[in-house]
């Protein structure tokens, strides 16, 4: 089961935001998206979790088209986390985490059984009562990440499930980079499958099975990161000259600026 793209377009107010766009996420594995400023990340995110609506292509959920799913029952198999969530009532980071929940039947207690779960794994729960409107921007952020984590915490008889990451770790201090990564990691390998935008290439190396490089809208470079992550395509598309070399410790890709 797998996001396919299909030779997607996307043009908004005449601009073309996304051109020709063809590619697949496949359930358990994780694939970044990376490129400059403007380059139609966070647009890509919008249209396949159904936000914005393709000028033209295909977008496939599981095998069937995006825009046939009904919303509850694509709520329960893909969730996405935006850069910049907005929230101004004063709920506690547990009622923000039962948002999730909404499209599940599980009872009370399984919920507040999940929610629990979500917010230790990405180290907040000891915000569980404190009003979301106190939090610091980082916290905030981790609380949303719970929501979506509990949003598709257990298998479902539609398929496959999906979580679309907007820059997760924009806000977020060296150790809950860290350690999102990893639960990034620990997510793909249970199966789920992860569509994320970072900007930091070092990151995408590091947490990637995939990386899809945008440039003006359009798939410059796709493939593992030792394919595409290559001093010739980071020339071309950031305009930076870098070495590749190998972390000492992880021995994973490193770009050296």
């Amino acid at each position: 089961m797998v996001i396919a793209v299909d030779n997607l377009s996307l043009r908004v107010s005449g601009f073309d935001l996304l051109r020709d766009l063809s590619f697949v996420a496949n359930a358990g594995e994780v694939t970044v998206v990376v490129g400059p400023n403007g380059a139609g990340k966070s647009s890509l995110l919008k249209v396949l979790v159904g936000d914005l609506v393709q000028t033209s292509g295909e977008v496939r959920l599981n095998h069937r088209e995006l825009a046939s799913w009904a919303v509850g029952d694509k709520a329960r198999i893909l969730a996405a986390l935006p850069q910049h969530s907005v929230l101004n009532f004063p709920f506690t980071a547990a009622e923000v985490v039962h948002l999730g929940r909404i499209p599940h039947r599980t009872g009370i207690q399984r919920d507040a059984q999940i929610v629990d779960r979500a917010l230790a794994r990405v180290d907040a729960k000891y915000l569980q009562k404190r009003f979301y409107t106190q939090m610091s921007g980082g916290e905030r952020q981790r609380v949303q990440l719970a929501r979506v984590l509990a949003q598709i915490s257990e298998p479902s008889s539609l398929g496959e499930r999906f979580l679309i990451l907007d820059e997760p770790t924009s806000a977020f201090d060296l150790a809950h980079q860290q350690l999102t990564l990893a639960l990034v990691r620990e997510l793909a390998g249970s199966g789920i499958g992860v569509v994320m935008v970072l900007h930091d290439l070092n990151l995408a190396a590091r947490c990637a099975d995939k990386i899809l490089v945008l440039d003006g809208g359009r798939i410059a470079a796709q493939g593992t990161p030792a394919e595409v992550l290559t001093r010739a395509v980071i020339d071309q598309v950031f305009g930076v000259d870098v070495e590749i070399g190998e972390h000492p410790i992880t021995h994973q890709l490193m770009v050296i600026s």
